[in-house]
């Protein structure tokens, strides 16, 4: 008897409570889901995109002497003006077989010290291109399992010997001349960064955000530094600079990081992310970081470009523009391109938009159809740019209009790369050749 009047006192008083907020029973329930709401739509609010040219009568000549395989060897990441003049024919391809995850990832080209062409195939074998177009020399030390995985490699080289490391935790050392094996070793995570040689050391990033440095004789490690890890493994692949004993670098947390070179003990550490990276940054992609006059520059596709001190990791100065392409210093001034397909010249003093123009109006629909920049290199007087759909956009330095449109592929290509006066693109199956 008593139990059932319980049970119907529960019973009348949920009926008359329901879920309706006319009672007060369930505000402060709704009040909160609301707010949990809000928060979420501020936290992956899309950021601000500029679709407004700038200053498009200004004229921009470019005074600098142009660099000579500028990118070859190049600590600092800053291609500057390159030395090309050419009428862009097709001339060769060096073929191997297909990439297939070259659109998720963002293998890079290496060019030797004496010019020839250092790539890789689907089943991580490193390819060794002569200018002629002959292959030198092909390596592999992946077992047939591994080869399935179709490992992604990054390079850097010296006059000697070629460093590798992978998204499978391994790394090893190859004689640039022979393509013999020196020695392999492994790592406890994969690797998703540059790779470069300073002196008689390495250096690269892996999934765990740890730099480490190793030793180019036998591979063994000297020293890492542990910066803030991951819970989501971003494919992107980490950028750094090495400016003499200094190396700067960025994790996939947005955290700039100064180490010194000989130790690997922390200069400075600046943070250039909100909080909301915590919860999204899968879809975070940062640029490649430059150097010039002890200024950092690099952008993210967070609408968010910075300057800062090289010597204490203060902001100099923060700009509003969606990239994620590797800048380019010259005269002054940084160039990039947006997302959206603008070319912004930047004052390198106080972070000023000098122009920006749209060089993506030549290509009907180009939004719709999702077309992006891929990277771009700086001439004397123009600005070679690659696209998502396979196309190069030849732009004018001077009034930044397009000049022309050519086709290279009918899919992602990389960013251009420039060795005596001829074009180098690569794309899942082969590395084509223009000038």
């Amino acid at each position: 008897m008593n139990r059932n009047f319980y049970y119907f006192v529960i019973f009348f008083f949920v009926i008359n409570c329901s879920f309706d907020t006319k009672t007060g029973i369930w505000t402060q329930t709704e009040k909160i889901i609301s707010e949990s709401k809000d928060n979420e739509k501020n936290l992956f609010e899309k950021a601000e995109i500029y679709e407004k040219e700038f200053n498009v009568d200004l004229k921009i000549r470019l005074k600098t002497n142009s660099k000579k395989n500028n990118f070859n060897e190049n600590l600092t990441n800053n291609n500057g003006v390159i030395n090309f003049n050419s009428e862009l024919k097709k001339i060769s391809k060096y073929k191997f077989s297909k990439i297939d995850q070259f659109d998720q990832y963002q293998p890079e080209l290496l060019v030797t010290y004496n010019n020839n062409l250092i790539f890789f195939n689907d089943k991580g074998s490193v390819l060794n291109f002569a200018k002629n177009n002959k292959l030198v020399w092909k390596s592999n030390i992946y077992s047939n399992n591994e080869k399935k995985q179709n490992p992604i490699l990054y390079f850097a080289s010296n006059d000697k010997i070629l460093i590798v490391v992978d998204n499978l935790a391994k790394y090893y050392a190859i004689n640039i001349n022979t393509g013999e094996i020196i020695w392999t070793k492994s790592n406890i995570a994969p690797f998703n960064s540059q790779v470069k040689i300073f002196k008689d050391k390495f250096f690269a990033i892996d999934f765990e955000n740890i730099l480490r440095c190793y030793s180019i004789k036998n591979g063994k490690e000297i020293w890492n530094f542990k910066s803030e890890k991951s819970f989501i493994k971003s494919q992107q692949k980490l950028s750094f600079i090495i400016n003499e004993n200094k190396l700067v670098f960025i994790n996939t947390l947005g955290d700039l990081s100064s180490i010194d070179i000989n130790t690997g003990n922390l200069i400075w550490q600046t943070p250039t992310q909100s909080s909301a990276i915590y919860e999204n940054y899968f879809s975070l992609r940062n640029s490649d970081l430059i150097a010039e006059n002890n200024t950092i520059y690099f952008s993210n596709n967070r609408n968010e470009f910075f300057a800062i001190d090289e010597s204490n990791g203060a902001i100099k100065w923060k700009q509003n523009l969606n990239s994620n392409l590797r800048p380019t210093f010259a005269d002054g001034l940084v160039f990039t391109v947006t997302i959206e397909g603008y070319l912004v010249a930047i004052d390198s003093r106080n972070g000023n938009i000098v122009r920006m123009t749209n060089v993506l109006n030549q290509i009907k629909n180009a939004k719709k159809k999702n077309i992006v920049p891929e990277g771009f290199v700086i001439s004397n007087d123009k600005i070679y740019l690659s696209l998502s759909n396979g196309r190069l956009i030849i732009i004018e330095t001077l009034t930044g209009k397009p000049l022309d449109i050519i086709k290279i592929d009918n899919q992602k290509i990389s960013r251009p790369y420039i060795v005596n006066n001829e074009m180098f693109i690569v794309r899942d199956n082969a590395i084509i050749k223009l000038n």
